[in-house]
């Protein structure tokens, strides 16, 4: 920039230049995404200017100009004039301050400085509370921006700095200004929305609302909620925090969890977190976004940031502040990924810890808040390798154990039984469902314990975490279950071992490639025939999803087929395909026993072929009477 004289006349008329005049150019078109951006950086600038002030009036001992005044942030909007105007009660400037801080893009350096913007490369330009680029994002919406400003100090003049965003911009003294800076924004037609007071309000909640200066619009007081993660626990009541969440959340309800968390090492955090009354993901209305926005020094950077929590913690609603982070010179975008890594693992640590803390210090709260959000945290036990011990710990399930309480892992860990090797799961549509199939009974006779899972996740869950504490997770649908040896007195009229193995290959070459195998069964009591998986990684639970999102697959086969030798069907079946004539039905009956297990499987079957099956048997059964 250059000057017509040595002197300072009351009035100059300054040009930018060349290279300087391009910057603008990149941060007024291509610097900043929102046009709206401009509001939070003016607001930024003017609460810097009001903490600078308050720091000088507890260190300056001098005359202040205006020492009585408020501290505070007043902007009006004139949508005849189509003006937006913000005024703080600051340090102000002096006519070379205003000089030099509205000319910060023209110091020596700017062309290696627009370099590194243009070539994508980080800057050093945190530049919150800073004239600067910041300030310069106005002519994004402006044809034009006056600065009224007048310094802190009682003998300084005040001065006006008027520009279009073009080749020059001019500076002259003026009279009687109080002190602080008023920036004036002659906006273009196409942005007469920032002309009207109800879209700054809107701006001014969504950036700026924690500000520590009472920001005015047209007189009314805008941020009214205080940011309460800046303070301590004990300061803070129930009905603030309640409000604080929702306002955060844009919620009605009541938060189930309210965490607070600060930090000063390894990094600086302030956070102020909350767990939602309900789960609307849970109803399938839609798939929760991230609630969580990055504050830095209490001006918000970005809403719903996705990069602070894992994805199966997009339920959590609040807010994180942190100094540490390192930004763009738009503020619009973290920079440092390595530092947002850390911060997102501190979090993420510290979340699971509160978890497992609420659920010690109140089982039967957490298995509420459990049973409307454990789809999370199953998701992230699933997922996230990392994390994976902590997240088991936190999952709950229904078992034999009891009908009232779901249980943990943990708890399912310590009572289990000396000659238990294996923690046992079964899926299935409820517990009643469950209850009434043939894969409970050998686990039943040994008193072990079986956890049940009733949603298509938990099979994944179970497969992916395989073992826990040491233990494996099996499911008790699988072929190779080793158990104990437990005699078996109801199987004492049984059909012989011979019998037994004749009456199996029969029944594999009656249904040929509907299942793998056919095979007698070790684990059968009061059931004919069971379907296990060969495929330790493949569960019923995860056919039944497989089914349920493509029905064109049928009963799927590769299962094995396990026959009760000691139960009167196979016994009986054994009687028939040895009877003149009866070959016929006994296969229509082991069509409809295999049938039968698949439903015990919550297996889709064919229910044409299962009707005429069973009409089959049905008058085959009362034509013999």
């Amino acid at each position: 920039m250059s000057e017509t004289s040595d002197k300072k006349p009351k009035q100059q008329t300054l040009k930018f230049k060349a290279e300087v005049a391009e910057l603008l150019n990149i941060v007024i078109n291509s610097l900043y995404t929102d046009k709206e951006i401009f509001v939070r950086e003016l607001v930024s600038n003017a609460s810097d200017a009001l903490e600078k002030l308050r720091h000088l009036q507890l260190t300056e001992k001098g005359e202040m100009a205006d020492a009585g005044s408020e501290l505070e942030i007043n902007i009006h909007t004139d949508e005849e004039a189509r003006t937006f105007s913000i005024t703080d009660t600051g340090i102000g400037m002096t006519r070379q301050e205003a000089a030099t801080n509205l000319g910060t893009i023209a110091h020596s350096g700017s062309r290696e400085f627009m370099k590194q913007i243009e070539e994508g490369k980080k800057v050093d330009a945190t530049l919150i509370g800073q004239f600067g680029v910041g300030f310069y994002a106005a002519f994004m919406v402006a044809d034009k921006v006056t600065v009224h400003t007048r310094s802190w100090q009682s003998d300084e003049n005040p001065v006006v700095w008027s520009s279009k965003g073009a080749g020059n911009f001019s500076l002259r003294e003026t009279d009687d200004l109080p002190r602080g800076t008023t920036i004036t924004v002659d906006l273009r037609e196409e942005d007469a929305e920032y002309a009207k007071a109800d879209t700054i309000k809107s701006l001014i909640r969504k950036y700026s609302n924690f500000v520590p200066f009472p920001i005015k619009v047209n007189g009314e007081q805008v941020n009214t909620i205080q940011p309460l993660w800046m303070k301590s626990k004990s300061d803070i009541s129930d009905e603030e925090l309640t409000e604080f969440y929702r306002f955060v959340a844009n919620a009605f309800d009541e938060p189930t969890y309210k965490f607070q968390f600060n930090a000063d090492a390894p990094l600086a955090i302030r956070s102020l977190l909350f767990v939602p009354g309900e789960n609307l993901e849970k109803f399938g209305l839609s798939r929760m976004e991230p609630g969580v926005s990055l504050y830095c020094k209490k001006v918000m950077i970005a809403n719903d940031v996705e990069e602070l929590l894992p994805d199966y913690f997009r339920f959590f609603r609040g807010v994180v502040d942190s100094e540490d982070l390192p930004l763009n010179i738009s503020r619009e975008t973290m920079q440092d990924s390595a530092l947002v890594a850390k911060l997102k693992r501190v979090l993420t640590g510290r979340l699971l810890k509160f978890l497992a803390e609420e659920a010690k210090d109140d089982a039967k709260k957490y298995e509420e808040f459990f049973k409307s959000f454990g789809m999370f945290i199953k998701e992230g036990a699933a997922s996230d390798f990392e994390h994976r011990d902590d997240l088991a710990k936190l999952l709950r399930f229904d078992s034999t154990h009891d009908t009232e309480t779901m249980t943990s892992l943990p708890d399912y860990v310590e009572r289990m039984k000396e000659d238990q090797q294996a923690i046992y799961y079964i899926s299935g549509p409820n517990r009643e469902a469950i209850e009434a199939g043939p894969y409970l009974e050998a686990l039943q006779e040994r008193d072990f314990e079986v956890i049940y899972c009733y949603e298509g996740i938990d099979d994944f869950v179970m497969t992916t975490l395989r073992e826990f504490d040491g233990k494996s997770l099996i499911s008790a649908d699988q072929a190779d279950l080793k158990l104990p040896d437990k005699e078996n007195e109801a199987q004492e009229d049984a059909l012989d071992d011979k019998a037994a193995g004749d009456l199996a290959s029969w029944i594999k070459n009656q249904l040929g490639d509907e299942v793998e195998e056919v095979r007698v069964s070790k684990r059968l009591t009061n059931s004919p025939a069971l379907l296990v998986n060969p495929d330790e990684m493949m569960t019923t639970g995860m056919r039944r999803v497989m089914q349920a999102a493509n029905r064109d697959l049928g009963p799927m086969g590769k299962l094995i087929l396990e026959i009760n030798p000691g139960h009167m069907i196979l016994k009986r079946i054994e009687e028939l395909r040895n009877e003149e004539g009866g070959s016929n039905l006994a296969g229509q009956a082991v069509h409809l026993m295999l049938d039968n297990a698949r439903i015990a499987a919550g297996l889709l079957v064919d229910p044409k072929s299962l009707v005429e099956r069973s009409t089959q048997i049905l008058e085959a059964a009362l034509n013999k009477r």
